[in-house]
């Protein structure tokens, strides 16, 4: 059934099983993710509904002037999305779906919002920053690059962030990026041609999730592909075992997988791991009421 969600009126969709509802999941969206349709979104879906969940999926409220939808306005829409999904399933158990970018949100709405449980795919415990340091540092690896490139990417981002949180002058980050973008790793870096006019655009490049795991206490399902290659995996279950001692934590290493639940980069649900399909059927069953 379509439906709206939160003070933008952002386009919904809810999908109902056929009987007894047995609990309610919220999806949020990784970064470059943002519609209903896209095809991790629509996979919960089908599966989810036959087992008796609600699947509540939206857009994501678009990027202003080019800047990312901050954390703290996702959450907010996410809070309405849940008051939507319960208008409609009632007292039955509620949660959320992460994907990336949007396991972050679902933390923090979390904390707001309580939940009655978190399923989070791709969840970084260290900041954007940090994770974009990471990340494309990795891409430069898997693509044969080697610790020269590697080294200068990471003066690289480490001078533009500089220059976004106001501690580097744009003329010299400017320069920097202007000998960079002639290296052949450049598209690599994930970062513009030409830096914004002025610094703070982006919002959440600093946020520590580490005092929001500290503040969960529902079940989570925490699922990583075994070569994800955006996420840092080890440095981010140090940092959940660490601060979420009152959340009930488990862990799914998806063989075959890289940052999505997908075999082979895949990007259409018929690449969506069976293994995955699997750990969240049998997870989401062993904490929600029998259907009746």
């Amino acid at each position: 059934m379509e439906a709206t969600v939160g003070s933008l009126g952002l386009p919904a969709v809810l999908d109902l099983p056929a009987g007894p509802v047995r609990g309610g999941l919220v999806v949020l969206h990784g970064s470059h993710a943002d519609q209903r349709s896209y095809f991790l979104y629509a996979h919960l879906a089908r599966l989810l509904p036959p087992a008796g969940v609600a699947v509540l999926r939206y857009d994501r409220r678009p990027r202003v002037d080019g800047h990312d939808v901050p954390l703290a306005d996702q959450a907010e829409d996410a809070a309405a999305a849940l008051a939507e999904m319960r208008r409609h399933v009632g007292a039955v158990p509620v949660g959320i779906w992460g994907f990336s970018q949007g396991a972050w949100a679902a933390a923090v709405t979390a904390t707001r919002d309580p939940v009655d449980f978190l399923v989070l795919v791709g969840c970084s415990g260290v900041s954007p920053a940090a994770q974009m340091r990471y990340g494309t540092a990795e891409q430069l690896r898997r693509h044969g690059y080697g610790p020269a490139d590697v080294a200068e990417l990471a003066r690289l981002r480490e001078v533009a962030e500089g220059f976004l949180r106001g501690d580097v002058p744009r003329s010299v980050a400017q320069a920097e990026l202007d000998t960079a973008v002639r290296r052949p790793w450049f598209p690599l870096a994930f970062l513009p041609d030409e830096l914004p006019g002025t610094p703070g655009t982006w919002a959440d490049m600093d946020f520590d999730p580490a005092p929001v795991l500290a503040r969960l206490t529902c079940p989570v399902l925490l699922c990583y592909g075994q070569t994800d290659a955006w996420t840092p995996i080890e440095a981010s279950l140090a940092v959940w075992r660490r601060e979420a001692r009152d959340a009930e934590l488990t862990v799914a290493r998806l063989a075959g997988c890289d940052h999505a639940p997908t075999l082979g980069g895949g990007d259409d649900p018929g690449s969506v791991s069976p293994q995955y399909e699997a750990v969240l059927l049998d997870w989401l069953d062993r904490r929600l009421s029998p259907a009746g």
